[in-house]
């Protein structure tokens, strides 16, 4: 994707998504049943740094773009979901766990796909 207009604000994603992780670390360990706060922590913090990455070789990763949007939807909408469930006691919306699961993994495809595509120079 060669769009680099996606680039910064991928970026501004990962510093909220490290957020979120952190903050709902904090409160899974104040509550009473950690699972769901302690599952959105792990996916928001795992996938921050990978989107800082991709930030870092958009220059020289083809499909950087792409694998970061997927990345970043699909760990909010999955992490939303938990979080929702935690405090409401439902979840975001019918299969929005499942639906962010799949772009996750989508995501990750997008960034072994890479692996096979030319790169562009920088």
């Amino acid at each position: 994707m060669p769009n680099t207009s996606l680039r910064s604000p991928i970026l501004f994603v990962a510093g909220l998504m490290g957020l979120a992780g952190v903050v709902s670390a904090a409160a899974a360990s104040h509550g009473a049943d950690p699972r769901l706060l302690g599952g959105a922590s792990a996916m928001c913090l795992a996938h921050a740094p990978a989107l800082i990455a991709l930030y870092a070789a958009w220059p020289r990763f083809r499909t950087a773009g792409l694998a970061a949007i997927l990345l970043a939807i699909g760990t909010a909408l999955f992490s939303a979901d938990l979080t929702t469930r935690h405090f409401l006691g439902h979840g975001l919306f019918p299969m929005s766990a499942p639906t962010g699961g799949v772009l996750m993994m989508a995501g990750w495809l997008a960034i072994a796909l890479g692996a096979f595509l030319p790169r562009r120079e920088a």
